[in-house]
Parts: C-alpha cells; sequence; structure tokens
C-alpha cells in the first residue's frame, strides 16, 4: 500500500510500505478516507517538532471505514464510518486516575510518536475508533479531531450559556472553539491580526473582533463588557505576547485557558491571578470529547462551513504542503484524501 513517509527534514516521499493487519483482539483496520493536515504536521515536516521521531508517517485528523477487526471489538461492522481518536495511554498513570488521560505520562499521539493516518491502511486500538453517521461528509468528519481541542478547551475554561468569552486567534482552532462556545450559550469576541480571518469569525458567530494592530484589545473587551472584562480568555494564538495579555483581559475570577506550547518565558506579576482570583489552566488535546463532538457534528450544530478550503489527493502531497508553506493565509483546513 501507499504512505506519505516524512524520513527526515524537508524529505517527504509516497512510498510502498506493507499495509498493516489485525494481530490484537481488540485492533481495528481502518480503510483511510481523509487526513485533515496540521500546523503541527508543518512543524514535523520543517523538523521543529521535539517529539517525533524519524521516519514518521504523519496524520492525527483521521476517518475511513471498518475493512476489519479482532475478536473482542464489539459494536463495529465491516463498513461503518468512523472517526479515530489519535491518542493511546495505559491505564494506570495519575492523569488517567484523574480523568486526564490526554497528559498521562505514557501518552502516544498517531502522527507524531507513531505513524498516524496519511497511508491507505491504518491499525488502532477499538477505543480509539468512534463511528459516525454516513451521511457526514468525508471532509466534514475529518474535523471532528480540531472540534475535541475546542471542546477540551471550552470545557476546561467551563464555558456556558452567559459568559462572555475571548478568544485570541482566528484560525481553524479559534474559529473552532468560537462554534463549540457559541453552541454551549456565550457569548464571543475574537482577535487577531488578519482581517479575513476576522471577517469570517464575524460569519460564524463571533459577536465582536478586534484587529490588535488597529484597536486597543483591553479597551474593545472593556467596552464590549461593560468593564467587566472576559469571563474567559481562550488563547489560541499560542504567543508568550497573547498569553501574557490575558491576565489584563480577564475578568474578576475569570478563568484563562492556555493552548500554546511556546517554551519562551513572559514575566507575570503575582497581584492580578490573586486580586481577580484568577484560575489559569491549560488544555492538551482532548479528553472523552469525540462522542459528544460527533452528535454535534451529526445533529448539524457544527459542520464545515468554509473551514476546509482546499481538499488534495494524497498523491498531490507535495503539492499541498507546499501551498501550505509558501500561502499559508490562503488556508483554513486542507485536507488529503485516499480515494474518498
Amino acid at each position: 500500500m501507499k504512505a506519505i513517509v516524512v524520513n527526515g527534514p524537508h524529505d517527504m516521499r509516497i512510498e510502498d510500505v506493507e499495509r498493516p493487519s489485525v494481530r490484537k483482539d481488540d485492533d481495528v483496520l481502518i480503510r483511510v478516507r481523509a487526513v485533515g493536515v496540521c500546523g503541527s504536521d508543518m512543524h514535523i515536516l520543517h523538523g521543529d517538532n521535539p517529539f517525533v521521531s524519524y521516519p514518521r508517517v504523519m496524520g492525527h485528523e483521521v476517518v475511513g471505514e471498518v475493512a476489519g477487526f479482532g475478536s473482542a471489538v464489539t459494536g463495529l461492522d465491516v463498513g461503518d464510518h468512523v472517526v479515530v481518536e489519535p491518542i493511546t495511554y495505559g491505564d494506570n498513570s495519575y492523569a488517567v486516575r484523574r480523568g486526564m488521560p490526554n497528559v498521562s505520562e505514557d501518552l502516544k499521539v498517531n502522527g507524531v510518536h507513531v505513524d498516524g493516518g496519511e497511508q491507505e491502511y491504518l491499525v488502532v486500538r477499538h477505543r480509539q475508533v468512534h463511528r459516525i453517521d454516513k451521511r457526514v461528509p468525508w471532509t466534514t468528519a475529518v474535523l471532528a479531531e480540531p472540534y475535541t481541542i475546542a471542546g477540551n478547551s471550552t470545557m476546561r475554561g467551563h464555558v456556558g450559556a452567559g459568559d462572555t468569552v475571548l478568544v485570541q486567534g482566528a484560525g481553524p482552532i479559534g474559529i473552532a472553539v468560537l462554534r463549540i462556545a457559541r453552541a454551549k450559550g456565550a457569548s464571543v469576541m475574537v482577535s487577531d491580526v488578519v482581517d479575513d480571518k476576522l471577517d469570517f469569525a464575524l460569519a460564524n458567530g463571533a459577536e465582536r473582533v478586534v484587529n490588535t494592530v488597529r484597536e486597543n484589545l483591553v479597551d474593545a473587551v472593556s467596552e464590549w463588557t461593560n468593564g467587566e472584562m472576559a469571563n474567559i480568555v481562550i488563547d489560541a494564538a499560542c504567543l508568550p505576547q497573547t498569553f501574557q495579555a490575558s491576565f489584563d483581559l480577564a475578568s474578576v475570577a475569570g478563568t484563562i485557558v492556555v493552548l500554546g506550547m511556546n517554551t519562551t518565558p513572559v514575566g507575570i506579576p503575582q497581584k492580578p491571578i490573586m486580586a481577580k482570583q484568577l484560575t489559569v489552566v491549560g488544555s492538551r488535546l482532548q479528553a472523552f470529547q469525540f462522542d459528544p463532538i460527533i452528535h454535534m457534528m451529526e445533529s448539524g450544530l457544527i459542520g464545515d462551513d468554509g473551514l476546509v478550503t482546499h481538499v488534495f489527493d494524497y498523491k498531490d502531497a507535495q503539492k499541498a504542503f507546499d501551498l501550505l508553506d509558501a500561502h499559508p493565509e490562503q488556508v483554513k483546513k486542507l485536507v488529503l484524501t485516499f480515494g474518498a
């Protein structure tokens, strides 16, 4: 079968590899149909991801059809359409006992620590497989994983009806956070530095958008909330300056949700955290978000709605990644298809 293999930084090839097979009782063989391309994939391709080892088949936003399974698997039939949860972990760590398997010490992510979905067939554990209605198009179903990131971050921020939420960053994850927060009944402001992205945020339910090149964000949030400031600040821009700014943007008793992995230190005084009694939480990947997100997708509450802007056959993967390198501003979400 064919697989897109990254052998090292800037070295991606389509290669013939051995087709995987069901070996364990809880294995599920997936015929891959579509894979979403994420910014983290670009870091792998460029050699900037500290967690990856080469050679590696990328792809953690994966959908496909069930092609086979082990004897212990129940509730699935060959031909079912499924979304793949891209994380595996053991059952004994403190994180798992706390209901946070997404940060377990033995966490492995498909497409990073182990091979992912940019290949014609993939074997995963049964608990990684989530069935989805066949009426949901592949290029929409593939958005389930990015939406789970939004589901987890809004859960970590306890976003609910009547809350005011500031989303910093109007990229694909920022838009997904916007949609999920709106679905949970919150009012949402979105900030960015690109007008086209902000226009898209407005079209997707943002109550107010702010281009921080032209407007002071603290003043804009204060005006929007009548001086209260944002109850929840979700930093989907993931820059040192947006993280630091979050402490001035959050309301009293507010929550700051951190999605970034930047290692640059920033200076944060203790006083605003104490005086406002702020809660600062990290949000990594997702925990138990696939089923509710798929239900929302099947019901039509969330979907594509213009988020997927480019679709390439996997044979044109180099052309797809070249586009992301040369013109990232043109792409919201790019999807590779495998016979879909």
